[in-house]
Formats: structure tokens, C-alpha cells, sequence
């Protein structure tokens, strides 16, 4: 996503449509996009920084880490926000700081039942050990206590 300088205005300018997946290298880890990047954005220039922000959405397919089944998920980035510095071209690509965004946003444990849309497959695990039972059981320090520290 490119933005050329000259042709923003003093008061700036709303940039909205869709690119190509800026993630295409997280295909080898099964993460691929679903479709393209949406964006909304501000732009602007002042003082010899382009600044930006506004809203970001790219729909990813993943594997659920219960099921193991492919799911399809919108990384939704609703306050995307870049100030960076001019050093000299005329255009300036967003792409780097806009993957870093949608990277930061990937769910680290991707779930298929996540949004509320769908109940995971996946058998219900037993719980974890009642705190009554937890509370009722005596702590085994007998292998310390066999230590010889001296």
C-alpha cells in the first residue's frame, strides 16, 4: 500500500479499499489469508512526518488448536496509528507497518468457537481438580526432607 506525498492534501486525505494479503510469507505456518485487506484511513503530512490512522481488516484461515479443524477469522485492527519520519521518496509504502499490526493482532491460540459463531468439535475435556480437593490435600515435603545439605 503506497502512499504518494505530493498528492495529499495540506488538510490530508481518506485513503479506503483493499490490497493484496500483506502476510503471504505465514503460509508455510498454515495461516492464509482468506481474502483481501480492507482499510479505512487517514492520512496527512506535517512537519516532515506522514502520519496515519484509522481501521484495518483481514480475514485469515487458521487451525483451531482443540479441533484441529481450518476456520476462517477477521484479524480486525480498529485503531491502526503510524507516525514515522520522512527521509526523502516521494511515495512511501505502508505495507511493512500495516503486517506488523495484523501480526500483532493474530490470535496466539486460534479457536474455531472464538467469536461465538460455532461450537468447537472438539470433546470436552474433563475440569481441573476441584479446589475442594485441592484444599484437602496434605503437601509431601518427604523428598526434601531426605536432602542432605551439610
Amino acid at each position: 500500500m503506497k502512499v504518494h506525498l505530493r498528492q495529499i492534501p495540506n488538510e490530508g486525505q481518506f485513503l479506503e479499499g483493499e490490497e493484496d494479503c500483506p502476510i503471504p510469507e505465514l503460509a508455510k505456518e498454515d495461516i492464509v489469508c482468506a481474502g483481501p485487506l480492507r482499510y479505512s484511513l487517514n492520512v496527512g503530512v506535517s512537519e516532515g512526518a506522514l502520519w496515519a490512522n484509522g481501521t484495518l481488516s483481514q480475514p485469515v484461515e487458521l487451525t483451531c488448536v482443540s479441533c484441529l479443524e481450518r476456520f476462517v477469522h477477521t484479524i480486525e485492527v480498529p485503531e491502526f496509528a503510524l507516525h514515522t519520519e520522512l527521509g526523502g521518496p516521494e511515495t512511501i509504502d505502508l505495507t511493512p507497518f500495516v503486517r506488523e499490526d495484523i501480526l500483532l493482532n493474530l490470535p496466539p491460540n486460534p479457536r474455531c468457537d472464538r467469536d461465538g459463531g460455532r461450537v468447537c468439535p472438539a470433546p470436552n475435556l474433563p475440569p481441573e481438580r476441584s479446589s475442594e480437593a485441592e484444599e484437602q490435600r496434605k503437601p509431601d515435603w518427604s523428598a526434601l526432607d531426605k536432602l542432605d545439605l551439610g
